[in-house]
């Protein structure tokens, strides 16, 4: 047994509202935990609960957050657990950042269309957006910074499934050393 656990994979899976990430997150989660691997997911509404410390959803704070989300996932990487972070968190450099300080980073980029954003809209963000009553909301009133060079794209016109999407995500985790399986 080693005193020292090797560092952890980050799984950054990133995209617009209603892209899929917590869905895709929590199913990456379960192949890994299948695996026998020490998975942890964090999701980024639920960080944005825990920290609870009356941040908005302006640029500035959600800069803030993606920045308090890569470096936890680096906490927890660095103690051997594989971290599966599903966030909005379009920064270039918050992912420059986590391409330099993360030693396994996968960075997972789920392209929906927003006709197909709009279409899910489960929470009524887009909706509100339209009507001015929400503000605020990447893709409608913030600008997007699209990854540049990220390890995967998944791109959803609405023809995906979430499973045909695990699917995709799989097949590049899986091929890649750690992490080798039939799954």
């Amino acid at each position: 047994m080693t005193l020292f656990p090797a560092e952890g994979h980050v799984f950054w899976i990133t995209g617009l509202s209603g892209a899929g990430k917590t869905t895709t997150a929590r199913d990456l989660a379960e192949r890994l935990r299948r695996r026998q691997r020490n998975v942890i997911v964090l999701d980024g509404d639920e960080l944005r609960r825990v920290y609870g410390d009356g941040l908005e959803f302006t640029v500035a704070h959600r800069h803030t957050l993606a920045f308090r989300h890569a470096r936890l996932c680096q906490l927890l990487a660095s103690q051997g657990f594989d971290v599966v972070c599903a966030t909005i968190s379009l920064f270039h450099d918050c992912h420059a950042w986590c391409r330099q300080n993360l030693k396994h980073y996968h960075e997972i980029y789920l392209r929906v269309t927003m006709a197909e954003l709009v279409r899910r809209d489960a929470r009524g963000l887009y909706q509100r957006a339209s009507t001015g009553e929400q503000h605020d909301l990447v893709g409608v009133d913030i600008p997007v910074e699209e990854p540049i060079s990220p390890h995967l794209i998944i791109d959803n016109d609405g023809r995906l499934t979430a499973d045909d999407v695990a699917k995709l995500l799989w097949s590049y985790v899986s091929n890649h050393e750690g992490f080798h399986s039939a799954g």
